[in-house]
Parts: C-alpha cells; sequence; structure tokens
C-alpha cells in the first residue's frame, strides 16, 4: 500500500552546513521544516572524522579553513563557533634552494627582509599596494553578500576604486598579476588563491579565476582564512545544534531519488544511500523545496520525478581539479632553511612547487591529459594553531596533522576503472612534490594507525563525487559566479534578487549551487531562506 504524502512547509535536500543554516532561519520563523541527509552524519563536506583508526584525531575531513562565513549569520542563530587566526600567511621555498619567502602577518619586518633575501624587494612593495586594492573590494563587497544582489554598476560604485575593479574583474587576474609583480615564486604565490578548485591556465581569458580569486580574498571583510577550533565539524554541528532547537526536523539516512516540478519529495529511509535494514519509502509535499546539490544531482531527481529534460539540458558541466591528502605526523619536517622553525613554515600556508612558471607547466601538462610533476600543492596545518583536534596523548607526544591540497589534478585525468590507480599515482606525485622542499623525506615521520598502516588518506575527484556526490569532484558544484548580478538581469521574483533560483518555482538553490555558494560559509543557506521568507 503506498503511504499517504505527507506535508511541510520547507523540505531541504541535503544536511550540508548551508542547508543547516537555512533549515534554523526558517525554522525561527515559525516554519515546519524538514532536512533529509541520505548519509549518517550531517554536514555534508564541513564535517569532521577519525580517519585514522586506532588513532585519536578528529580531522577536518573535505573542508579545512573558514574565511566565508558572515559574523552576521553567527550573530543571528546565537553560534557558538571560534575562528582563530594564524599569524603566518605563508611559507613558499624556492624549489632547489634552501631558500623561501615568508609572509609574516605581525611582522612587516621581517616579511620585507624575506623578500629581500629572494632578491625581491621591489615586490614587497608591489605586494603592499596589490593587497591594499584588495582590501577595498573586501570590505566593499563581503557586506552585501547577506544582501539581496547588487547590480555590477551598483557593486562597482561601492567599491569606489576603479583600478582595484579593472585588475580584478574587469580584465584576467593573471595579468594583473604578470604586471605587478615581477619575481616568478611571488607571482605563483599570489595567483594561487585563483587556482583552489578551479583548473585554469595563470592567464584565464574566461575570468573563471578572477571569480575564484574574489572569493578568497574578500572573506570576513580582510581576506583571512582562520581555523575553526574543534574541526570543522564543530562548525556543522553548531548549525545543526540551531536547526534542532528552532524546531527542524533533521532526517538522516534519508536518501531523495526523486522530486517533482510540483514540489512532491520521494525518499528512501533506512541505512547510508537508502540501503540497509528497515527501508521504507516516503512522500513528501513542501510549499518550498531547498536543494543543497549540484544542478546536475537536482537534473537526475527532477528526472526521476517526471519532469522533461530541459532543466537536465541546462545543468552546467562541472569538474574538480584538485586532489586532497590528510596526514597525521610524529613531528614537523625539517626545512632545507636551517634558519626557518617549522612551525612558522607551517603555522600558515606552506606552498609547494606553486611559482608562476611551474602553475603553468603543471596545467599545460595536465590539459594534455598527463599528472604534472611536479604536482603543485599547498599545505594546512590545523593541530598547530588548534590542538585540540589531537587527543591529550598525541599532543603532548607532539604529533602534528598536515592538509595537502593538490591544484592543476583535474577530474578528467581519472575514469571509474583507473581510479584505484590514479590514487595512488597522486599520492606518490604529492608525497614526491613535498620531499622536494623539504630537508628530510616525509614518509618516515607518518604515524602508523591502529591497523599498522600510515596515517595517510588520499581523496580523489571521484573519491568526492561518490561520497558527497559532488559532480566531478567539483567543490563548487561548478564554475563560481560573480557575487552580483548582471546590469539589466532580470531580479523581479525573491528567488532571483537572492542569487537562489533555479528555473523552477518554489524550488531553490542553498548550497554551493547558489549564486554566492562555495567555501563553508552558510550564505547560501541563508539566502535561499531569505528568499522563502520574502515570498510568503
Amino acid at each position: 500500500m503506498t503511504p499517504p504524502t505527507e506535508r511541510r512547509d520547507v523540505v531541504i535536500i541535503g544536511g550540508g552546513h548551508n542547508a543547516l543554516a537555512a533549515a534554523a532561519y526558517l525554522s525561527r520563523a515559525g516554519l515546519e521544516v524538514e532536512v533529509l541527509e541520505r548519509l549518517d552524519v550531517l554536514g555534508g563536506a564541513a564535517v569532521s572524522a577519525q580517519a585514522f583508526p586506532g588513532v585519536d584525531a578528529r580531522l577536518s575531513r573535505y573542508s579545512y579553513l573558514v574565511s566565508m562565513l558572515p559574523q552576521r549569520i553567527i550573530d543571528d542563530l546565537g553560534l557558538s563557533i571560534r575562528l582563530a587566526p594564524r599569524r603566518y600567511s605563508s611559507y613558499t621555498p624556492l624549489p632547489g634552494t634552501d631558500r623561501g619567502l615568508l609572509v609574516d602577518n605581525h611582522d612587516a619586518t621581517a616579511t620585507a627582509a624575506s623578500f629581500a633575501a629572494l632578491e625581491a624587494t621591489a615586490d614587497a612593495e608591489a605586494w603592499g599596494r596589490f593587497y591594499e586594492g584588495t582590501q577595498r573590494l573586501a570590505r566593499a563587497l563581503f557586506p552585501t553578500v547577506t544582501d539581496p544582489l547588487l547590480t555590477r554598476s551598483e557593486a562597482r560604485a561601492a567599491v569606489a576604486d576603479r583600478a582595484a575593479w579593472d585588475a580584478l574583474i574587469e580584465r584576467p587576474v593573471g595579468e594583473t598579476i604578470e604586471r605587478t609583480f615581477a619575481d616568478d615564486l611571488v607571482r605563483g604565490v599570489v595567483s594561487t588563491d585563483a587556482l583552489i578548485g578551479t583548473f585554469a591556465p595563470n592567464v584565464d581569458a574566461t575570468l573563471n579565476a578572477n571569480r575564484c580569486f574574489l572569493y578568497h580574498v574578500i572573506g570576513g571583510g580582510t581576506g583571512d582564512w582562520n581555523v575553526p577550533v574543534g574541526g570543522m565539524g564543530a562548525v556543522s554541528g553548531e548549525l545543526a545544534r540551531a536547526a534542532r532547537l528552532a524546531g527542524s526536523i533533521l532526517t538522516t539516512n534519508a536518501d531523495v531519488t526523486a522530486l517533482s516540478p510540483d514540489r512532491i519529495v520521494t525518499v528512501r529511509q533506512g541505512g547510508v544511500g537508502g540501503s540497509g535494514g528497515d527501508q521504507h519509502e516516503r512522500s513528501i509535499a513542501a510549499d518550498h523545496v531547498l536543494v543543497g546539490c549540484s544542478p546536475q544531482e537536482l537534473a537526475r531527481l527532477l528526472a526521476a520525478g517526471g519532469a522533461d529534460d530541459e532543466f537536465g539540458a541546462a545543468a552546467p558541466d562541472a569538474e574538480g581539479a584538485q586532489v586532497k591528502v590528510n596526514m597525521l605526523l610524529t613531528r614537523l619536517p625539517r626545512l632545507r632553511d636551517a634558519r626557518i622553525d617549522p612551525a612558522a613554515a607551517f603555522g600558515g600556508t606552506f606552498h609547494i612547487n606553486e611559482t608562476w612558471s611551474q602553475l603553468q607547466a603543471a596545467y599545460d601538462a595536465a590539459a594534455g591529459g598527463s599528472i604534472p610533476d611536479p604536482i603543485p600543492a599547498e599545505i594546512y596545518c590545523h593541530s598547530l594553531t588548534d590542538p585540540s583536534i589531537l587527543s591529550p596523548e598525541l599532543q603532548a607526544a607532539g604529533a602534528q596533522t598536515l592538509t595537502v591540497f593538490a591544484l592543476h589534478t583535474p577530474d578528467r585525468l581519472l575514469t571509474e576503472r583507473t581510479n584505484d590507480d590514479m590514487r595512488s599515482r597522486f599520492e606518490r606525485g604529492v608525497l614526491d612534490s613535498l620531499n622536494s622542499v623539504l630537508a628530510e623525506p616525509i614518509e618516515p615521520l607518518l604515524m602508523t594507525d591502529g591497523d599498522g598502516n600510515p596515517c595517510l588518506e588520499t581523496k580523489t575527484t571521484r573519491d568526492l563525487e561518490h561520497a558527497l556526490r559532488l559532480p566531478a569532484g567539483s567543490i563548487f558544484h561548478g564554475d563560481l559566479s560573480w557575487p552580483f548580478a548582471e546590469d539589466g538581469a532580470d531580479l523581479s521574483t525573491p528567488a532571483l534578487r537572492w542569487g537562489v533560483d533555479t528555473g523552477l518555482p518554489g524550488i531553490l538553490f542553498c548550497g554551493s549551487a547558489a549564486q554566492r555558494g562555495g567555501a563553508v560559509s552558510a550564505i547560501g543557506g541563508h539566502n535561499a531562506a531569505m528568499a522563502v521568507l520574502e515570498s510568503r
């Protein structure tokens, strides 16, 4: 017998941090909200996990730093979230030497001396001017991300700096970097913010790299990237707590299998992905459906729900371009430059083989179908800023976490058949790239887990697609969009004004596919909730 259709004011597909933020806002406004999460835990990509069996360390498994989460959302929802700043911005070894560039946020003199040691004094002055320009954009644009969209003209007027606008918005950011800086290494450090999760050449005529760069430098109105104390799971955990306290129904092990255009959601419950014991199917009708998944996943659900293929044909292509490697070490490795304390070098972002010329060579190799050699990558060490993710015993022993984010390793290099082999090759390539800039190999420093294996976990784009249904491993659900609407754009509905429109009445994006989605920000969830409330 077919069970009766249940009713909710709002159903949210996916239980990531954006979905939880939307649920909290809408439930606080008095709406009946149910969140449907396929997995057995909430949080989506913003989770902490005991990645290594028998080792008491909870790593931020997929996402790791926070910049884009507005204080406004923290205050609105009463979230107890601590974001710890990092003293050091970055350290970048000059490949093949015992020198490197250390950018110290608290010591301008030491930073200037580090530039001088690379014979890049002129770039030190250019660095200051360049980031003064990015901060003007940040101060003007970041406060708008939790408001209805500005138009391009309104955003440009708010920035009130035509030179910075033109250099970072209108023309390829790579051209600006080439024109502003002379040193190969300095150019590379600046350009990495345009490439995290984005597969693009150094000078990208499509401006996809510009959009990636913009979101990396405007967070919080400063561009700072901070460490979530307690790990990323502490962030999503607080959002889940706020949603529950507001009255939201948070349902895990709930695999949505279909969505009709008239907002009837079919969900299979019982076990991760709908497998396991006590399976049953539910049907839920809603006034609004918020979608935390990608446009590609939404197209699949609509097709299963009886829609024609019009939406599926409009779903944009997506491709992730990163490999993620988590490690747990007995101690930090020694550097070739013995004058630099490893705690300083790894206290910010540690860049590996990311000079300007190396980044372009890596892009060219990957675009031609080969794994880059060396693989450009960057490292973040959570435990230096926040040791609470480690047990007291691991802390006392001096253990440290390392998370490596490799660039220019796009999904096009993998197939389902080759994923396991390519994962091993990527992992080997990342370790080799790291070892090339260290004074000692990293492998002997890896701790062993309870099964006797090295504490080393590698995730490809295909792994992200399987675990989180990210299309081709795209952490942004596709290409990023500007945080403003084009002049003359249709802003006639709440969904359009808030940048969450899917083209279907009552069905809204609330995650990374929203116009100002991407990163751990809760902005997509906030804006979807505001669109729902405005439409009532």
